[in-house]
């Protein structure tokens, strides 16, 4: 399912902007003249046309989602939906809790293995100044229509659970598969202890420690920020 934005002027710029993103992105586009629409985007945070979508992540956040892994499984759904992803990463670099070789790995991944274009930001007006570009460009000069895709690309019930497994501390695509091959089921490996958690392949002591104690640990409600 999408949906068509049509301003009523060719010559208007439109952006859609996740609901959850900051309203100081709203009052940038609006000031270059653009039309925003706020939407529940399903994938990406910015959409700059049919075919472009931009996610973005803080410094931190996108260092966290290679740790933990959640970056590979996001990149997979933003690039079956959408022909160009630009993944943003905004703010000032500061000191790094992933060393140099494993961080270059990534920026590598994201590009040659999933093809997506990755920007740095120092900060969020140079973000919208940024987005607001290339919705400009892709809609003027490219005269790309604009539309939402309503609706994520369905899941195989495979994929459905190698990516419950990839939520897990420090698992990524290849260690959560090896899990559930290992184990056969998303139960199994949350009831393994810590001991059959060793036994897969590139699960270390610490790895094993850690997600151990998220699968048991007592949920705090005062660490949840939400």
């Amino acid at each position: 399912m999408q949906q068509f934005l049509d301003s009523g002027d060719s010559d208007t710029v439109k952006v859609a902007v996740d609901h959850r993103e900051d309203s100081l992105f709203d009052d940038y586009f609006k000031s270059q003249g653009a039309i925003v629409h706020r939407v529940a985007l399903e994938v990406g945070d910015f959409l700059c046309s049919a075919r472009v979508v931009v996610e973005r992540k803080s410094r931190a956040d996108f260092e966290q989602s290679i740790i933990d892994g959640r970056l590979f499984s996001q990149l997979p759904n933003l690039v079956s939906n959408y022909e160009r992803v630009v993944l943003l990463v905004e703010g000032e670099a500061e000191a790094s809790r992933i060393n140099r070789k494993a961080i270059l790995g990534a920026y590598s991944s994201v590009m040659a293995d999933y093809g997506a274009s990755l920007i740095f930001t120092k900060d969020m007006d140079e973000s919208a100044e940024l987005i607001f570009s290339i919705a400009k460009h892709e809609q003027l000069a490219k005269k790309q229509p604009m539309r939402i895709f309503a609706k994520r690309k369905t899941l195989t019930a495979a994929q459905a659970q190698r990516a419950i497994i990839e939520t897990l501390p420090m698992v990524g695509p290849k260690l959560a598969k090896g899990l559930l091959e290992h184990f056969g089921s998303v139960d199994a490996v949350f009831s393994a202890s810590e001991k059959e958690l060793l036994s897969v392949d590139k699960m270390g002591k610490k790895k094993a420690k850690l997600i151990r104690s998220i699968i048991t640990g007592t949920y705090q409600t005062e660490e949840d920020h939400m």
